[in-house]
């Protein structure tokens, strides 16, 4: 058979049916592993839960207590590690 004649496909014609092939079976693969990535995320990043003086912090903070009641809190909680620690 002779392959360079007629209307058949040429050399550059394989040529860029492997590259389309490559790049086909490249995007199908990336987006596999995208779609993945995305489905295994829980939607926020993990956070630690805040310790008990971060807590007292934020309360402070908020208004929610005042300073005497905030300095009463902080000393319990230090002599409290104090004495496991």
């Amino acid at each position: 058979m002779m392959w360079w004649y007629g209307p058949g496909m040429n050399g550059w014609g394989f040529g860029l049916m492997t590259v389309s092939m490559v790049l086909f079976w490249a995007l199908i693969i990336v987006g596999i592993v995208a779609l993945i990535r995305w489905m295994g995320r829980s939607g926020q990043a993990p956070t630690s839960r805040p310790t008990a003086e971060q807590l007292l912090d934020e309360r402070f903070a908020r208004g929610e207590i005042d300073d005497e009641e905030y300095r009463h809190r902080r000393d319990l909680m230090s002599r409290g590690s104090a004495r496991t620690g």
